[in-house]
C-alpha cells in the first residue's frame, strides 16, 4: 500500500484538468454536494476529501481540485502543493478526462505526470453520453493505461463499473483486508447445451454425484428454471437450467424441435460464462449443434465441446480418436479454439476433467493483458508478419489496447482508416490466443484509425 488516510482508509484520488467533471464524479461517488459544480474552470479550488463506500468497502475519496489548471489566484500554489502530496500518497488514482473534447495537450501532460506515480491509475473518460464522445474515447488509449472506463458522471452511467474496478484494485494492492484463503471464488455460470437425447441430464447428474462436489438447488433468474450450484475444489459452478432442450415435448416437426433447442440454448447461454456443447459421440456434430455453437460465439460465451457416450466407441481402433476429432473440427470450423473432450456421463469417464476445463476457460475469458505486454507482442508479430488490409493500402499498426474482457476485446490503432484482411485478422486472433493463453474463448478485434494530435488545449 502506497498511502492511507489518517483514519486508516485507503485513499482514492481524482486527478485531471479543470472542468472535466471531477467534482461531479466526486459528488456522485461520495453521494454528497460538497464540491461546487460549475462550468467555470477551477471552481473546485481546494483539495476536498470525503469518506465513501462501495460493496461494503470504505475508502477516502480525494478531489485534487484545479492543481493542473492555471489561475492567478494567490492561493493556487498551496492548492497545487496539497494536490500533488495527495497524489504521492494515493493508493489509487482516477484520471478524469473529457470525452466530448477528446484528447488535448493538457491531458497528455497530466498523463505523463501520473505515469511516474506510485499508485495504479484508472482512466475515466467522462461525459460519454453522446455518440461523438463515445467514439472519441478510443483516442485516450494512446496514453497506455491498462484500465479505461466510459462514464457519464452527471447521469451516473458507467460509475458502478468504475467503482467495481476501484474495489478490485484496492484489494489487489493489499489496501484492503484479505477475505482469507478459504473464501469461495466467484461463481462460474455454465450452460450445458446440445440437441435432445445427447445425455445432458445424465452429465449434470454425473457431476452432482462426484464425491468432491457439494450441491444445493436455488431459483434461477428465469421463470420456472432451477439452477444447480456445485462446489468443487473451492470453486463454485452454477449449472444454468436448460430443461427446455431436454424435453421438447409434443412438437410437431423436427424443424420445430431444432428451433426449440437452439432458442432454449440461447436463453441459457445469455446467462452463462461458459457453454458446454454436448455431442453424441456415435453421431458427431450436426447442423443443429453448429447453430447452437454459433449462438455461443455470437454471445461471447466460452466454449467447450464434450463428446458424450464415448464408452460406446471403445474398440473402434487406434485411429478413431484422431478421425473423430478431425471430423468434428471440420464440421465446427469456427470453434477451432474450443477444447474437445471425450467423456461418458454413464461411467464418469473424464467428468472431473470437464470441470477443470470449464475453470480454465472461464479464467481465460476474463484475462486482461497489460498495454505494455500487448504492444511488445504487437511489435514482434508485425515485424514477422506486416499487416494487410482489404483495400491493399499500406497499413501500419501504431499501438493496441485491450478494451474489455468476457470475452477479451482489443482495439488496434492504425495510420489509415481501414480494416484488416480476414486472413490477417485471423492471424492476430490466433497469435493473441497462443501468446496469452486465451483458451476456449472468442476474441473480438476492432480496427480504428489513430486520432490526430492537432487539437490544442482549450
Amino acid at each position: 500500500m502506497t498511502g492511507s488516510s489518517q483514519r486508516g482508509l485507503p485513499t482514492v484520488v481524482l486527478a485531471g484538468r479543470p472542468n472535466v467533471g471531477k467534482s461531479t464524479l466526486f459528488n456522485r461517488i461520495a453521494r454528497t454536494r460538497r464540491a461546487i459544480v460549475n462550468a467555470m474552470p477551477g471552481t473546485t479550488r481546494d483539495v476536498l476529501a470525503q469518506d465513501a463506500m462501495w460493496q461494503d468497502v470504505a475508502f477516502r475519496l480525494v478531489d485534487t481540485g484545479g492543481i493542473f489548471g492555471h489561475t492567478e489566484d494567490p492561493l493556487h500554489a498551496m492548492v497545487v502543493e496539497h494536490g500533488r502530496r495527495a497524489i504521492a500518497q494515493a493508493d489509487l488514482i482516477i484520471f478524469v478526462v473529457d470525452g466530448r473534447e477528446g484528447l488535448i495537450s493538457g491531458d497528455e501532460e497530466i498523463a505523463a505526470t501520473l505515469r511516474t506515480a506510485n499508485a495504479p491509475v484508472l482512466l475515466a473518460v467522462n461525459k460519454t453520453d453522446d455518440k461523438r464522445a463515445r467514439d472519441r474515447m478510443y483516442e485516450f488509449f494512446a496514453f497506455g493505461f491498462d484500465h479505461v472506463f466510459e462514464v457519464a458522471a452527471e447521469h451516473g452511467s458507467g460509475v458502478s463499473d468504475l467503482l467495481d474496478a476501484v474495489v478490485a484494485q484496492l484489494k489487489l494492492q493489499g489496501s484492503l483486508p484479505s477475505t482469507g484463503a478459504d473464501a469461495p471464488s466467484d461463481e462460474i455460470a455454465v450452460a450445458i447445451v446440445g440437441r435432445p437425447n445427447v445425455g445432458k441430464s445424465s452429465l449434470v447428474n454425473r457431476l452432482l454425484r462426484e464425491e468432491r462436489v457439494m450441491v444445493s438447488d436455488m431459483p434461477g433468474t428465469t421463470r420456472d428454471a432451477i439452477d444447480t450450484l456445485l462446489r468443487w475444489h473451492k470453486r463454485t459452478f452454477r449449472i444454468v437450467d436448460t430443461a427446455g432442450i431436454r424435453r421438447p415435448g409434443r412438437v410437431a416437426s423436427s424443424h420445430a424441435v431444432e428451433m426449440v433447442s437452439v432458442l432454449t440454448a440461447k436463453r441459457a447461454m445469455e446467462r452463462a460464462d461458459v457453454a458446454v456443447l454436448v455431442l453424441d459421440a456415435s453421431m458427431g456434430a450436426t447442423e443443429q449443434d453448429a447453430a447452437i455453437a454459433g449462438e455461443a460465439e455470437r454471445l461471447g460465451c466460452g466454449m467447450i465441446i464434450a463428446a458424450n457416450k464415448w464408452d460406446l466407441t471403445k474398440g473402434s481402433g487406434d485411429d478413431h480418436y484422431k478421425q473423430f476429432d478431425d471430423d468434428q473440427r471440420y464440421r465446427l470450423k469456427f470453434l477451432d479454439y474450443a477444447p474437445l473432450l471425450h467423456i461418458s456421463a454413464l461411467t464418469g469417464e473424464r467428468a472431473p476433467k470437464l470441470l477443470e476445463t470449464v475453470d480454465r476457460v472461464a479464467e481465460s475469458r476474463k484475462r486482461r493483458v497489460t498495454t505494455g505486454e500487448l504492444n511488445r507482442f504487437l511489435e514482434r508479430v508485425t515485424r514477422e508478419h506486416p499487416p494487410s488490409s482489404k483495400d491493399k493500402r499500406h497499413v501500419k499498426i501504431m499501438y493496441a489496447a485491450q478494451t474489455g474482457v468476457a470475452p477479451p476485446q482489443f482495439v488496434f490503432f492504425t495510420n489509415v482508416a481501414t480494416s484488416f484482411h480476414f486472413s490477417y485478422e485471423r492471424f492476430l486472433v490466433n497469435s493473441l490466443r497462443e501468446t496469452f493463453g486465451f483458451e476456449g474463448t472468442p476474441i473480438r478485434i476492432t480496427v480504428r484509425r489513430r486520432a490526430g494530435r492537432d487539437r490544442k488545449e482549450k
